[in-house]
């Protein structure tokens, strides 16, 4: 039998003590379809599900960083993330055994219900609503910075939160929002994902062609392979941010037809998206050094291609921000509205989401911050400790040195990348 982290059992290995999910605990994946994934289409979901605007920011963390540094960072994470998710995979195949009746645990937070109770789903319901909000603010200050540079407006009001033009068009962004995450289905937003996913693969290939002839025109000055420490754990910080898609595990494990071949077909994605990942973000370095901007798409010189570029990356996060913030819908909407659709609820976090995208003076500073903070969280502790909870009983001592090791290391990442990410984020704002 194991225990949860209230000391109370929570499984067993009888039926006798076997768990019952309470219905209403169970979270809805409305955007997954009904039917099993074939092994192409659950390696395009994954691509889908962690790829995000976060490697937009990559360039500008290399150059903090060191190149190399920075690579190895992407890569460990890909590893460490790989293994995290894993983790849950294992825990609820483990736990499905014990549950009773029809119940299944379907997401991140069922499984967090099932180990520690109450308390597991709460903590896993704050870690989504946080992340999920942080990724929301960053596509706000994504599109706020890039208009900002293609279309010059007024430098605003004087007062505060209306002092720029990125305010200006943040704000401008507001009621367009209300209306879109007032939808109750995402059945109509749903395709506009695969949309966004298409338009940014699309504008990282035209940067990448850019990042090339500018790099054989003229090397650029500045180039370093290192960084400090604290640069370090800025660039781990921003790589955590962009592995984003750790809340998707178990749900795109329960689509997959053949589940045997889950962990091979996610260890081919991790391994090709980290490769794209450093292969962009040193191209973007090496091509504007010592210059590169928070966002690289910022280095672009002004033009019809580069134009088109930005205004298709700031349309797809702008329908993209309403899908991102839907599980934090759903997590007020089930603990505060005994899950039914509530609209001023969401229009409440929606404009939460908006000021403090208007507070934050630089996208990858943002970056780091939610990645060192929500996202070390959900991929490297909760994992771990979830795993480690239902199988302490079984394990040997390289595992429990393994799991407790991850937690140990998540909570030491996340503090110390949390605390320099928020004094780099302070320093920016001075000079803002």
């Amino acid at each position: 039998m194991a225990f949860g982290c209230n000391g109370e059992a929570v499984i067993g290995e009888s039926s006798d003590n076997a768990t019952l999910l309470p219905k209403e605990e169970e979270e809805e994946t409305p955007l997954l379809e009904n039917f099993k994934s074939c092994l192409p289409k659950t390696f395009a979901n994954f691509f889908i599900a962690i790829v995000g605007a976060g490697v937009l920011g990559l360039p500008y963390t290399f150059m903090k960083t060191g190149w190399i540094t920075g690579v190895l960072t992407i890569f460990a994470v890909a590893v460490l993330t790989y293994h995290g998710m894993m983790l849950l995979i294992h825990t609820r195949r483990r736990l499905d055994l014990t549950l009773i009746g029809d119940s299944k645990i379907s997401s991140f937070g069922d499984l967090g219900f099932v180990v520690c109770g109450p308390v597991g789903r709460f903590v896993v319901d704050v870690m989504i609503v946080l992340s999920q909000s942080g990724f929301c603010i960053g596509y706000l200050i994504f599109i706020g910075n890039t208009l900002s540079h293609l279309v010059s407006l007024s430098k605003g009001f004087g007062i505060p939160l209306l002092s720029s033009a990125k305010s200006l068009y943040i704000w401008g962004c507001l009621p367009f929002q209300l209306g879109l995450t007032s939808i109750p289905s995402l059945t109509l937003l749903a395709p506009l994902s695969i949309f966004a996913d298409i338009a940014q693969i699309g504008a990282m290939g035209i940067v990448m062609v850019e990042d090339v002839q500018t790099f054989t025109n003229q090397f650029p000055s500045g180039i370093e392979a290192f960084g400090t420490i604290s640069t370090f754990y800025y660039g781990l910080g921003v790589a955590l941010y962009s592995f984003e898609g750790v809340g998707m595990a178990i749900p795109l494990e329960m689509e997959m037809k053949d589940k045997s071949k889950y962990g091979k077909i996610l260890a081919l994605a991790m391994f090709f998206i980290a490769l794209m990942y450093g292969t962009f973000g040193v191209m973007g370095y090496f091509a504007y050094g010592s210059s590169t901007k928070d966002i690289v798409l910022s280095n672009m010189e002004k033009g019809v291609l580069s134009t088109s570029v930005k205004l298709g990356l700031c349309i797809n996060l702008f329908f993209t921000f309403p899908l991102m913030l839907n599980p934090a819908f759903e997590v007020f909407e089930r603990r505060f509205s005994n899950g039914n659709y509530c609209v001023w609820m969401r229009w409440i976090l929606v404009l939460g989401v908006t000021i403090v995208a208007l507070l934050v003076p630089n996208f990858a500073d943002f970056m780091s911050l939610v990645g060192s903070s929500t996202c070390c969280a959900l991929g490297f502790i909760l994992p771990a400790l979830f795993h480690y909870q239902v199988f302490k009983g079984e394990m040997d001592r390289k595992g429990t040195f393994m799991d407790l090791g991850l937690i140990v290391l998540g909570v030491f990442f996340g503090v110390t990348g949390t605390c320099y990410s928020l004094i780099e984020m302070f320093s920016h704002g001075k000079h803002v």
